[in-house]
């Protein structure tokens, strides 16, 4: 049993690591995650939340609208009645007249005590002339241009992060570059040291070499920190592990694409101002309802009360008899209900509702005037990103062939130096063309593959699985 479990220790220990690193991630994962982590996008996004609020806000306008209040207080409250002259006329012989002058009745009297009062009402919008009804399409038509403007700031990361991707393939294409010039140099060199020992090449040559393989130390360096600033671009655009992110090995290719609907009608810029329009319109409807009648349905309950309170007067109401002094032990008005439906209609608004509909009409037309010079600079744009596309297309060709005439000049090349016939200037020469060729054509797939991105977008559609 011992044996046994030593046997799996040492299996474990012994199995490739690389078996429980990370893969390392692909565009398309690059992409989500900094889908997630774009402040751009982020802001759109609670753009909506912001407008998904206000249309809510709309919705609930019909709803009822319920409210509860109450007070409770002490109440002291004294008023002076002063008499003036007064004549009786005679009635009938029982009662035969009297006069009562000035001041006769004259009293002081006072009301104190505790009351208490409590409210239920409710109100109801009926109709609102229509408004809410435009005000509601205006917010549908604004979400629909700011979605119009999430899709362009998609777009835009998917750009970025593609750019990013496709220069870590560039400079990885780099480094297998100078990887084989490091080998075809080193075995170029062994031929050099023979050379230089049967003499057949000077001290001189030999140092070209040398100093041909110093340069391309220094170009590895030079490698070496623009990966690691690739790295750090990444890992800060999509939030990816910097580890697996160096695991990074992608291989240029050039995009294939054909432009198949030459229409910019898609394009975000020109729905946004589309939507704002609609948006607008809707607004102007709404302005216009200000002199609709709105309706509204109201009901209450209320409830007042009275507790030891006193009614007192300074002497009597008739002359000759006691001062007023009576306590309202419980004294309740319960319930006082109340229900209806009232209306308002502004007649005359000031001119308010026309000069906003006036201010409105006005800032379609800048809308109009944008979308105009917007849809010319768009064809504009999509007719140079179609010339750069076949400019960088055609590129692609070109450099194949630089790169082979270029393979085949160093093969032919060593061979020369191997027999003594060119000096090693002449072969770091050729391996110098070779390297620049190689790197040339990986520059032109680079350059054809951000042009067809670019097409992509002037047309609106630009994906992940293009790429």
């Amino acid at each position: 049993m011992k044996n046994f479990k030593k046997m799996v220790t040492i299996a474990i220990i012994g199995f490739p690591l690389s078996f429980f690193a990370q893969s390392a991630p692909t565009l398309k994962e690059l992409i989500d995650a900094a889908m997630t982590k774009d402040e751009s996008i982020e802001q759109q996004n609670l753009e909506s939340k912001s407008n998904f609020l206000d249309q809510q806000k709309l919705k609930d306008v019909f709803l009822p609208k319920v409210e509860i209040s109450g007070k409770g207080e002490y109440l002291n409250a004294s008023a002076k009645f002063l008499s003036p002259a007064i004549a009786l006329p005679p009635i009938n012989p029982i009662f035969p007249g009297a006069i009562f002058p000035a001041g006769t009745f004259d009293n002081n009297f006072t009301f104190s005590g505790f009351d208490t009062a409590a409210k239920a009402e409710a109100k109801m919008l009926i109709f609102s002339g229509g408004k809410v009804k435009f005000l509601k399409q205006a917010l549908i038509e604004k979400e629909n241009a700011n979605q119009a403007l999430l899709v362009k700031n998609q777009d835009e990361v998917i750009t970025q992060v593609s750019k990013a991707y496709d220069q870590f393939a560039l400079i990885i294409g780099s480094k297998k570059v100078l990887d084989e010039s490091k080998k075809r140099l080193v075995a170029n060199k062994k031929t050099a040291e023979k050379a230089l020992g049967y003499g057949l090449i000077t001290p001189y040559d030999y140092k070209k070499i040398e100093l041909a393989e110093a340069t391309l130390d220094s170009k590895m360096v030079e490698y070496e920190g623009k990966k690691e600033l690739l790295i750090t671009q990444l890992y800060l655009l999509t939030g990816v592990d910097k580890e697996r992110l160096a695991q990074i090995d992608p291989n240029l290719e050039k995009i294939k694409y054909l432009v198949s609907d030459s229409s910019i009608e898609n394009r975000a810029e020109l729905k946004t101002l589309d939507y704002g329009m609609k948006a607008i319109d809707a607004k102007i409807k709404a302005e216009k309802t200000w002199w609709i009648p709105k309706v509204q349905a109201s009901t209450a309950i209320s409830y007042m009360g009275f507790y030891n309170t006193n009614l007192s007067s300074s002497k009597g109401l008739i002359p000759g008899t006691g001062k007023l002094d009576y306590d309202f032990t419980n004294l309740n008005l319960v319930p006082i209900f109340q229900a209806g439906i009232g209306f308002k209609w502004e007649v005359f608004d000031g001119n308010e509702g026309k000069h906003e509909v006036e201010k409105s009409k006005i800032e379609k037309e800048i809308l109009e005037s944008k979308k105009s010079d917007a849809h010319k600079k768009l064809q504009l744009n999509l007719a140079n990103n179609q010339t750069n596309y076949n400019i960088a297309d055609s590129q692609i060709d070109m450099k194949a062939k630089s790169r082979q005439i270029a393979r085949n000049a160093l093969t032919q090349a060593e061979k020369e130096f191997r027999y003594g016939l060119i000096k090693s200037t002449q072969l770091i020469e050729a391996e110098n063309d070779l390297e620049t060729a190689e790197l040339e054509y990986q520059t032109a797939v680079f350059n054809q593959r951000r042009a067809a991105i670019e097409l992509m977008k002037s047309t609106q559609n630009l994906s992940i699985e293009k790429l």
